[in-house]
């Protein structure tokens, strides 16, 4: 029988064990079960080139990385080294195998624009940040700009930054009512005339994408809150995609708000549509509209992503267990409430309140929370609804 630590591809790769098979998490942060990762719970491949003489390069530059950092950085450890030696193995295996000029561009330009929005980022890591999508064709004097306008402004005065597409509309709005200092612009380069609007094109928050793909990765990995007001093909597919990858676990579950100011029917609309022709015919669930949120006011929508994290910290996956950090534990009845009420979630066990799990420990990883942890099923938007729960507390 083959050992499969040892097992190897036609790729020439070869399993083992290692540090990144039991906590491979990504930057943005999937809620994903250890089942349902790539490589699973226990082996990882060794990615090579498949030319000996250039793993053995890239394993001489990757040593020599230790002792490369900037003074004040942190340091690499073997998890870092390790991810680097896979970086610069793929970068080779672009040239080393069938590829185009165009395919290695694209990849080039992509790496280069997360390396530039995540040097942007690196400064503000621990402030809060909502990001807001809407139309470009909104006019200033319209309500929909005013209400924007007032969303961004109420939200910065609570700490909170601004994240917007950095044209104009909605998004001028947005970075009008944050002010410059609270506001990051995502702008996009497209074939027509599309600058950066006044209040953002002049500050160092500014990043211009080529690629709507590494564009929106920067949203969802930067942002605690979404805010989506009407809007055209480009705000539809934002929210589409936040419900997606929030209701098959791609992404953390943060508040997702639809505000519909005054005069609008905009959403009402939509969720109609929604109900009688997705949700009828069972392609969703009835849960998983508690995803979102209509507000119609911008004191509404300032209201629930405060709700949201008004006892709500944060969650991961360890193993196939689910712990929900918060600030506030529920005590023996509550406890007893949530696990009668939420028993249809539960795969096996119940609902309890736990330590730091070892992993937890290992990683430091929001140690200062109360935690309550149990095995689910992937039934993100009853997730949603327990975390609902919580916030009560």
């Amino acid at each position: 029988m083959v050992n499969p630590r040892t097992r190897t591809n036609n790729d020439d790769d070869q399993w083992n064990s290692g540090e990144l098979a039991e906590d491979d998490r990504g930057a943005i942060e999937p809620l994903e079960p250890e089942s349902r990762r790539a490589r699973g719970p226990v082996y990882r491949r060794v990615y090579t080139t498949g030319n000996a003489d250039l793993d053995r390069q890239v394993n001489e530059l990757v040593g020599t990385l230790t002792h490369s950092v900037p003074t004040g950085h942190q340091p690499l450890d073997s998890v870092d080294l390790e991810l680097v030696r896979e970086m610069l193995t793929s970068s080779l295996r672009l040239i080393t195998q069938p590829s185009t000029r165009a395919e290695r561009k694209l990849v080039n330009a992509a790496m280069k624009e997360f390396a530039y929005s995540f040097r942007v980022f690196a400064p503000y890591r621990d402030l809060r940040k909502v990001s807001i999508f809407g139309s470009a064709r909104v006019e200033r004097g319209e309500e929909l700009y005013h209400a924007t306008q007032e969303f961004a402004s109420q939200i910065a005065e609570r700490g909170w930054m601004v994240i917007t597409g950095a044209g104009p509309g909605i998004m001028a709005a947005g970075h009008e009512g944050a002010g410059p200092a609270q506001s990051f612009g995502a702008n996009i380069r497209l074939p027509g005339l599309n600058p950066a609007n006044a209040y953002i094109a002049r500050d160092g928050k500014l990043i211009n994408f080529k690629y709507f793909f590494t564009r929106k990765v920067t949203f969802l990995k930067e942002s605690d809150a979404f805010v989506l007001l009407p809007g055209g093909w480009g705000t539809l597919d934002e929210c589409f995609e936040l419900l997606t990858l929030t209701q098959t676990g791609k992404s953390q579950i943060h508040p997702i708000v639809l505000l519909e100011p005054e005069g609008s029917t905009y959403w009402r609309d939509w969720l109609l549509f929604i109900r009688d022709n997705v949700l009828r015919r069972k392609y969703i669930n009835e849960s998983d509209l508690a995803l979102l949120r209509v507000a119609t006011t911008p004191q509404e929508a300032v209201d629930e992503i405060e709700r949201f994290y008004s006892n709500y910290r944060s969650a991961r996956f360890v193993g196939e267990r689910l712990v929900l950090r918060i600030e506030r534990a529920p005590d023996a009845r509550t406890l007893a409430y949530l696990n009668e009420t939420f028993g249809d979630l539960l795969e096996r066990g119940t609902i309890e309140v736990v330590e730091p799990l070892p992993p937890e420990l290992r990683d430091e990883d929001s140690l200062e929370y109360k935690r309550v942890a149990f095995y689910p099923k992937h039934a993100y938007g009853r997730i949603r609804q327990l975390i609902d729960q919580l916030n009560t507390l």
